[in-house]
């Protein structure tokens, strides 16, 4: 088993203070994106709009969740560890491979399964923790 990213929120104010921190970031993201693609001024005040940065601010929040990543079995003994956690688990229940986040702060926890595209598991599942363990909370 081995962890991917940081930040493993152990409250929800914890989480809402990362969130909030992450604001200047996606705002500079977003306007050096922006100029990369070489808007002009008119087009990026009518393109970058609040909607624009809120979305970077989501997916740079998302990206930097600890996601635990390992067997079936080592994920099934980590729920036994947790037994008041709600786990909300995506995919085939017959693969082998598990990536997982806890929010200790809602006793929730969404996993994925994958059998080989690891990366592409984390990172979906770093999504639906955003908006199924977060996004309410933000």
């Amino acid at each position: 088993m081995h962890t991917e990213g940081r930040f493993a929120p152990e409250t929800a104010t914890e989480a809402r203070e990362r969130f909030d921190a992450l604001g200047p970031t996606a705002q500079t993201v977003v306007r050096e994106v922006a100029t990369a693609m070489e808007f002009p001024k008119d087009e990026y005040d009518e393109r970058v709009t609040g909607e624009v940065v809120e979305r970077a601010r989501n997916a740079l929040f998302a990206t930097s969740l600890e996601v635990h990543v390992g067997s079936r079995e080592e994920f099934d003994a980590w729920r036994e560890d947790h037994p008041d956690y709600e786990a909300t688990v995506a995919g085939n229940e017959n693969v082998d491979r598990v990536a997982w986040h806890a929010a200790p702060f809602a006793d929730r926890a969404v996993a994925a399964t994958f059998a080989d595209e690891e990366r592409a598991a984390i990172e979906t599942l770093r999504r639906q923790a955003f908006g199924r363990l977060y996004r309410d909370e933000l």
